[in-house]
């Protein structure tokens, strides 16, 4: 896609989601008061948080505050901070409808799923750390060892467009979580790493859902071939990443979930072609 610009960008944001909250009045119209109609509009406020992926700004605070500094004009009922954010994570049902409608299957059942971690605290502070312990985080082993945190799990079409995915605290088990996966899969092809790997796991997945699941060591072979093929999932991971979603200071589990949406919303928007890389 040819460069454009920061407000034809944030043009485009609001046409996707407005467009889909129009076209969706049953989903838009969640609030209990059929009458209530905020001057500020739900489409305002999401595209806002998505300016945090085109600013290429830490946090949706500083994304915010950039808005309002620089582009106030396209926001006249702009209200404040707080209240924003109260207002966007109000809307992480919605949030999660739109990472579906932002993607664009090519046709192919080939699926790739995987797990990475979110880590709450940097490991010198493991011994005292609190925040969202009573909200599910928990100690969990990655590839680079012990953190505590969560574990996002997503589940990607080859084409790279996250399909679905689901944080969890970090010690659940892999397999239990894919199962839950599989439900946005209509049958096909799934490759996931040597954790995924069992006999009994893999007749379940086919006899329920109709995925053949391919694990490096389901064929030596072929383990070259499918590892490669696996690579695209960590470079969904690595993009993520780049949006920082390893850096979200939430002080729930809502709005850390909800901001980890944002940036997969922003990813697929940007996979698809209707917001630039």
């Amino acid at each position: 896609m040819k460069s454009i610009s920061i407000s034809d960008q944030m043009l485009t944001a609001y046409v996707f989601v407005d467009d889909y909250l129009m076209s969706h009045r049953a989903i838009a119209n969640w609030r209990k008061s059929p009458n209530c109609h905020p001057a500020f509009s739900d489409s305002e406020v999401l595209t806002i948080a998505l300016m945090q992926g085109v600013f290429g700004c830490q946090t949706l605070k500083q994304a915010y505050l950039l808005v309002a500094s620089s582009f106030r004009d396209a926001f006249p009922k702009l209200c404040g901070y707080k209240e924003w954010m109260r207002r966007l994570h109000e809307l992480t049902a919605i949030v999660g409808r739109l990472i579906q409608a932002a993607n664009r299957p090519d046709g192919r059942d080939l699926f790739l799923v995987d797990g990475k971690p979110i880590p709450m605290c940097k490991p010198i502070r493991h011994g005292r750390v609190r925040l969202l312990h009573e909200e599910g985080a928990h100690f969990g082993k990655s590839t680079i060892g012990w953190f505590f945190g969560f574990k996002l799990h997503a589940l990607v079409h080859i084409s790279g467009q996250i399909v679905c995915a689901i944080l969890t605290p970090a010690n659940w088990s892999e397999r239990d979580v894919m199962l839950a996966l599989a439900e946005a899969m209509d049958g096909g092809v799934l490759l996931g790493d040597r954790g995924y790997r069992s006999k009994d796991f893999e007749m379940q997945l086919y006899n329920d859902n109709g995925i053949l699941l391919v694990t490096p060591l389901s064929d030596p072979s072929k383990y070259a071939l499918v590892s490669s093929v696996r690579e695209r999932v960590e470079t969904v991971f690595s993009k993520l990443w780049d949006r920082f979603v390893d850096r979200v200071f939430s002080r729930s589990w809502n709005g850390l979930w909800n901001t980890i949406k944002l940036k997969m919303l922003h990813y697929n928007l940007s996979v698809a072609g209707i917001l630039p890389a």
